[in-house]
């Protein structure tokens, strides 16, 4: 399948090879690829999944972020359990009954909606807007910022790991919540995934200096709606406290499992590209 990847950039053009490497005809493929935040993952999928298109295969693409719970939802389970978890981005946050019927139906060579979240509106789209990805699928691209993650071990969860932790959860309830879910329903959702890649970013730290360039390009270029919801600089590192935690862990620990590990340096650009031995 070559001849199309010097038109993607160079994280989807490392990522193309070992893919087309795990295709087997007739069986589809559920490709987790995990990266944090303004990490370039979801770039890299929508340029995948046109290359694979451009060689005659059935492709979708399924974002976690596509599977979270609405705010009225969560502002339930803030009252109910812990309010950090009116802010979408952790496990159990998400819907994942919904993954795992799509995920199930994909392996199945079904047809299915696949469910999409207006992050504006901070609700999930009707169904009736969901687009259909035709069966039997040949490859599905499942991205997100903690895709294919563990849970943290109990004996480092206990010290908090930031001012928000330290803060809004000195109890550790909120984290001991979120990371149980990892263990259970959230496991049971990546367990569908076939193959793992994993965008290494080369330090916890330059998460926010990326989602702040992500934030002032929303500035520059959607209009003055957009703009006003921008987060500020601020804004943006109380918000990335609340996925700390489990990315410095997935730093840690995926690197060791992942089919294919992608290091990146400051700019986004791969550096190193590793193989699960």
């Amino acid at each position: 399948m070559g001849g199309r990847a010097g038109r993607m950039n160079p994280i989807a053009t490392a990522l193309a090879g070992h893919i087309e490497s795990w295709l087997t005809p007739g069986e589809p493929l559920v490709v987790g690829l995990c990266g944090t935040q303004a990490s370039g993952k979801s770039t890299a999928c929508a340029q995948l999944a046109g290359h694979f298109t451009g060689h005659g295969l059935r492709v979708g693409t399924l974002s976690l972020d596509d599977l979270y719970l609405g705010r009225s939802v969560r502002a339930g389970l803030a009252e109910r359990v812990h309010p950090l978890f009116a802010t979408r981005g952790p496990p159990g946050t998400h819907d994942t009954g919904i993954g795992i019927a799509t995920l199930d139906a994909v392996k199945a060579g079904r047809a299915v909606m696949l469910p999409r979240f207006d992050k504006r509106a901070d609700e999930p789209l009707s169904s009736r807007e969901w687009p259909l990805l035709e069966g039997p699928c040949d490859l599905l691209l499942f991205e997100g910022w903690c895709v294919g993650a563990r849970p943290v071990p109990d004996n480092i969860l206990a010290e908090p790991v930031n001012d928000l932790e330290r803060d809004d959860d000195p109890d550790g309830i909120w984290r001991s919540h979120w990371n149980a879910h990892l263990a259970g329903e959230t496991a049971e959702l990546f367990a569908r995934i076939d193959r793992l890649a994993y965008l290494r970013p080369p330090s916890f730290e330059i998460v926010h200096t990326w989602r702040c360039e992500q934030e002032h390009g929303y500035q520059a270029v959607d209009g003055a709606q957009r703009a006003a919801a921008a987060m500020t600089d601020e804004q943006v590192a109380r918000f990335i406290a609340h996925y700390e935690r489990l990315t410095r862990w997935i730093m840690e620990e995926m690197p060791g499992r992942a089919d294919v590990t992608i290091q990146l340096d400051e700019a986004r650009s791969p550096v190193s590209v590793s193989e699960r031995a």
